[in-house]
C-alpha cells in the first residue's frame, strides 16, 4: 500500500477539495514542512506531495522507499530532479492550470500601474481631490495600453494567454522564447525586445539561462520606459537592479508577483519596491484564483492515480 505525504498542504487554499487516490493508500499531510522536518516526516513514504519544500540530493539519499514525487505547480527548481532520476524517483508537476489566473493578473497588473490605480485611489482617501478644487486632479500618470508594444518573454500557454488579451487592448505584440521555432511569426531577439517593447512581462521558467535575465545591463538598454511585470518566478529579475532602474527612470513602473527567497526578508529589496507608489507588490498569488486551485488539485491527484496505474503523465525531464 502506497504512503502518501503532503508536505505543505497550506499552499492549496483550505476551500480547496484535494481529493484522495482511489487506490489504498495512508495520506498524512502537514500544514507546512521546514528543511530539517523532511527526512522524519517523509522517511518512509512511497509518494510526496510537494510544491515549494527544498528536495535535494542529500535529503533524497535518506528516503529509500520514494517512488514518486508530485509537484502541486508548474515551477520544479525546488527538486533536485537529476538525483532523483538517478534512484528512478520521477518528478511530475501540474500543466495548463493558469492559463486563465495568470494570464488576468498580470492584466490587472499592468492596468492599475499604466492608469496609477493605486495611488490615485490613495489620494482620494487623504483628501486630495477635495483640495484640487475641481472636477479632476493629476498628481499621476495616465497612458492608454492601445497602440503600445508589449514584449513576452515566454511564448507557452501563459505567454500566449497574455498576448490574446493584449491584442484586445489594441496593442502589439512580439515575443522573445529561445525554444520557438525560427521564422515564427511575433518572434523576435531578446534585445529587440526589450529595446523596443512599452511593456515587458515574463512567462519562463527559472533556469540557469533565465536567472537574471533583467539586470542593470538589460534595464540601461530600455528606451520606451516600460512597465515590468513578473508572474513568473522570483530570480528572474534582479530586484536591487530594478531599484536603480527606478530612480534613474530607466523604467515606469513595476508589477511583482513573485521574488526569492519567498516571503521576502523585512529589509530585502523586494520590500522596498513594495513601497514605491509606481510598484505594485503581490505575494505569489497570480496562480491562485480558486477556479485554478481546483483544476490544479485535480490533475495534482490525476498525475499520481496515472502513476500507479502505470501510466504517469506530466513527468518532467530531469536535465
Amino acid at each position: 500500500m502506497h504512503k502518501i505525504v503532503v508536505l505543505d498542504r497550506d499552499t492549496i487554499a483550505p476551500e480547496v477539495n484535494v481529493r484522495r487516490p482511489s487506490f489504498p493508500h495512508e495520506w498524512i499531510e502537514y500544514p507546512r514542512t521546514g528543511a530539517a522536518e523532511v527526512v522524519e516526516r517523509a522517511r518512509d513514504a512511497t509518494i510526496l506531495i510537494n510544491n515549494k519544500v527544498e528536495l535535494r540530493a542529500g535529503t533524497l539519499e535518506q528516503l529509500p522507499d520514494l517512488a514518486l514525487i508530485a509537484i502541486s505547480a508548474t515551477g520544479t527548481d525546488c527538486v533536485d530532479k537529476a538525483a532523483a532520476a538517478v534512484r528512478g524517483v520521477p518528478t511530475v508537476n501540474i500543466r495548463g492550470y493558469a492559463r486563465a489566473t495568470v494570464p488576468e493578473h498580470t492584466f490587472a497588473l499592468l492596468l492599475a500601474l499604466a492608469r496609477s490605480i493605486v495611488p490615485y485611489r490613495q489620494e482620494v482617501i487623504d483628501g486630495a481631490w477635495q483640495a484640487a478644487q475641481q472636477f479632476c486632479f493629476f498628481t499621476n500618470p495616465i497612458i492608454d495600453l492601445s497602440g503600445k508594444r508589449i514584449g513576452i518573454v515566454g511564448a507557452g500557454v501563459l505567454g500566449s494567454q497574455v498576448a490574446g488579451i493584449a491584442r484586445a487592448f489594441g496593442m502589439e505584440v512580439v515575443f522573445y522564447d529561445p525554444m520557438a521555432k525560427p521564422g515564427t511569426d511575433g518572434v523576435v531577439s531578446l534585445a529587440e525586445l526589450i529595446e523596443t517593447a512599452h511593456v515587458v512581462t515574463l512567462h519562463c521558467p527559472l533556469t540557469d539561462a533565465t536567472r537574471g535575465l533583467l539586470d542593470l545591463a538589460a534595464f540601461r538598454r530600455m528606451k520606451q520606459r516600460p512597465i515590468i511585470i513578473n508572474t513568473a518566478r522570483g530570480g528572474l529579475i534582479i530586484e536591487e537592479y530594478l531599484e536603480i532602474a527606478l530612480d534613474e527612470g530607466l523604467v515606469s513602473a513595476a508589477g511583482l508577483d513573485v521574488t526569492l527567497p519567498e516571503p521576502p526578508a523585512a529589509d530585502s529589496a523586494f520590500m522596498r519596491l513594495a513601497r514605491r507608489k509606481n510598484v505594485i507588490c503581490t505575494p505569489h498569488v497570480a496562480w491562485a484564483s480558486l477556479e485554478a486551485q481546483q483544476a490544479l488539485a485535480d490533475q495534482l491527484i490525476d498525475n499520481i492515480e496515472n502513476f500507479v496505474a502505470g501510466k504517469p503523465s506530466n513527468v518532467v525531464s530531469p536535465d
